[in-house]
């Protein structure tokens, strides 16, 4: 399903790339989103978990990227906070005998498969050095 996870973790990887050489803390990158910090940790976990960015402890403890912004694409940032979109499918199971209910979920596939390579074409043509360079 759709959620902000990708507006997040991009948001945390564009400040990150505005400050290559520091290690920004959960509460500032939570600030400029106005979110809460919790919600920020937990993007960079994941984003620790993907060798995108590297943390430290202590009074000058945050987290910066260690990887330059030039080698990720949106997609690559897209594929590691959702790998696919899905709009939803019928939580019952449809009624097999209605032309509609047998096919929905089956036709509903396909569309989302069609959306996520569309996304997929889009998204891997902008790096995250271009993405950051409009700000």
């Amino acid at each position: 399903m759709i959620s902000g996870k990708f507006a997040i973790t991009l948001h945390i990887l564009t400040l990150l790339s505005k400050f290559p050489e520091e290690y920004l803390s959960s509460d500032f990158l939570a600030s400029s989103m106005n979110i809460n910090p919790v919600l920020v940790r937990k993007e960079i976990a994941n984003l620790k978990k993907h060798n995108i960015v590297e943390s430290r402890e202590g009074k000058y403890g945050g987290s910066k990227l260690c990887i330059g912004s030039d080698t990720i694409t949106l997609d690559d940032i897209f594929k590691i906070t959702f790998e696919t979109v899905s709009l939803g499918y019928c939580k019952k199971d449809p009624n097999p005998e209605c032309p509609v209910g047998k096919k929905i979920n089956e036709n509903l596939d396909k569309l989302y498969t069609d959306i996520n390579n569309n996304i997929s074409d889009k998204l891997c043509q902008i790096s995250l050095m271009e993405f950051t360079e409009e700000f």
